[in-house]
């Protein structure tokens, strides 16, 4: 990992186990964690090929193999690995950088949901969409979810993602598709190659 991601290196010790917790409470719950899920999979042929970027505790890759896909799950935080091969088998999990994102291997569309990107090593934002988008098949998508008052501008994240060859499609203020407007604090963002 060449610069370490804010993930491992602003959050408290614990931040990871707490996370895990907390994801798991809200899963006993039966608290609807499957939103983001809902919709990349709207966007997908039935079987097809996908990559959560940024995975966490699984809950996306999980719901998405539930419908049939075939899903591959990233993530720098080795104990969010772990959790989700627990909780959520069927997908492939990795332990991975996305900056340094190569898996030798393409999908129909990925997913960087949860504030991933607010959470990647400050600096490596176009890179880290770049490699995501390396992945992702020439009429594929990468739809990618944050709140945008958290270490990341829109602005910037439209340069970012311009420089890394992408182009924004559309734009939605929450994962259910209500309609964006300058006043939301949560973007989502469908991309494509430019």
């Amino acid at each position: 990992m060449a610069k370490p991601t804010r993930w491992l290196s602003e959050t408290k010790e614990g931040h990871s186990q707490w996370y895990i917790e907390r994801f798991r409470k809200l899963a006993a719950d039966g608290a609807d964690l499957a939103g983001e899920a809902r919709l990349v999979d709207a966007m997908l042929p039935r079987g097809a090929r996908v990559l959560d970027a940024g995975s966490g505790t699984g809950r996306i890759s999980a719901a998405l193999h539930e419908r049939g896909h075939i899903v591959v799950g990233v993530d720098v935080d080795p104990a969010l690995i772990e959790a989700a091969r627990t909780d959520y088998p069927g997908p492939r999990y990795l332990v991975g950088d996305l900056s340094e994102l190569d898996l030798g291997e393409t999908f129909d569309g990925a997913v960087l949901a949860g504030n991933v990107l607010v959470f990647v090593a400050p600096g490596t934002e176009t890179e880290v969409l770049r490699r995501v988008g390396a992945h992702v098949v020439p009429d594929g998508f990468v739809v990618a979810g944050f709140h945008t008052n958290r270490h990341l501008a829109l602005a910037d994240f439209d340069r970012y993602a311009a420089d890394a060859g992408l182009r924004l499609e559309h734009r939605f203020a929450t994962w259910d598709l209500r309609a964006w407007h300058d006043d939301a604090d949560f973007a989502v963002s469908v991309l494509r190659h430019a």
